[in-house]
C-alpha cells in the first residue's frame, strides 16, 4: 500500500498516527504563475509539494495543501497592476502582463495567512513547519521566521542553503535549469521544451537562469532531489530531538 503523507488524505487515526511519530508540517508556498512557455503555471507548487511528499515519506511528518496565493514585487504604471516576471521578465523595457499569473497578495495579508495556519497547526499539535517553494513567499517567510516562530511556539524552517550556486537545491532560478529539471522529475508529462524558442540567440520569456534548453533535465533533478532529501531529513531530526 502507498504510504499516505497528504493531510488532506488522511483518516483521523492515520492523521493521530503520523503526527505522534513525527511533528512536522510541510507547507508549500506555490503560485499560479508564468514559468515561461515551457512550464505549467503551477510550477512552483507543483515542485515543492512533490519535494514534500518525498520528504515526508523519507522523515515522516504531513504534507499540507498548496497555498497558491502569495507575495512579490509590485509595480504600478499607467494605472496597470504589474507584479513578478511582468517586471523581472522585460529588463530592458516596461513591464507587460504574463498570461496565466494570478497569485499576488499584499505583504500584510500574506502575514496575517500564514500566522493564522501556524495558529492552526500549533493547535492540532505540529511542533515543526517547513515552508518552501515559489521564491518572494519562502524568502519572506524566511525573514519572517524568527518572529513567526517566537509568537506559534514552533520551530519554522526553509530548504534553501545558504550557498545554492551548485544547482543542486530546491527551485533556485526561476523556470530554468533548475526548476524545469524538478518538473521534469516529477511531471515529465507536462514539460513541453518544444515550445522554448529553437534559436539559441533568442532567451525564452520569463527565464532566469542556466538555460534550461542546454542544462536541464530529468536526472538532474532526480539528484537535486534526493541530496535534499537526505540533507533535510538530517536536519529535521536533529531539530525533532531538541524539542
Amino acid at each position: 500500500m502507498t504510504e499516505k503523507v497528504l493531510y488532506s488524505e488522511l483518516t483521523p487515526k492515520e492523521f493521530r498516527e503520523r503526527i505522534a511519530q513525527t511533528p512536522i508540517a510541510y507547507l508549500p508556498l506555490g503560485t499560479l504563475e508564468w514559468h515561461g512557455e515551457h512550464l505549467p503555471l503551477g510550477a512552483d507548487g507543483l515542485q515543492s509539494l512533490g519535494f514534500f511528499v518525498e520528504l515526508a515519506k523519507k522523515c515522516g511528518g504531513i504534507v499540507l495543501p498548496t497555498l497558491f496565493l502569495g507575495t512579490d514585487r509590485k509595480e504600478v504604471v499607467d494605472g496597470k497592476d504589474y507584479y513578478g516576471m511582468d517586471i523581472y521578465g522585460f529588463k530592458n523595457s516596461s513591464p507587460r502582463q504574463l498570461d496565466g499569473s494570478a497569485y499576488w497578495i499584499e505583504d500584510s495579508l500574506f502575514r496575517n495567512l500564514l500566522e493564522a495556519i501556524l495558529r492552526l497547526l500549533k493547535r492540532a499539535g505540529f511542533r515543526i513547519v517547513v515552508a518552501h517553494g515559489h521564491g518572494p513567499s519562502t524568502s519572506t517567510f524566511r525573514g519572517w521566521s524568527k518572529e513567526l516562530s517566537e509568537k506559534s511556539g514552533m520551530k519554522l524552517l526553509t530548504v534553501w542553503r545558504e550557498d545554492e550556486s551548485d544547482g543542486m537545491g530546491i527551485q533556485t532560478d526561476h523556470a530554468a535549469a533548475n526548476e524545469t529539471s524538478l518538473i521534469m522529475t516529477l511531471h515529465p508529462e507536462l514539460v513541453q521544451m518544444q515550445n522554448l524558442p529553437k534559436d539559441p540567440d533568442l532567451w525564452p520569456v520569463g527565464v532566469l537562469g542556466n538555460d534550461p534548453r542546454i542544462h536541464a533535465s530529468a536526472k538532474l533533478g532526480r539528484k537535486a532531489i534526493e541530496i535534499q532529501v537526505e540533507r533535510m531529513t538530517d536536519i529535521l531530526r536533529k531539530a525533532l530531538e531538541k524539542i
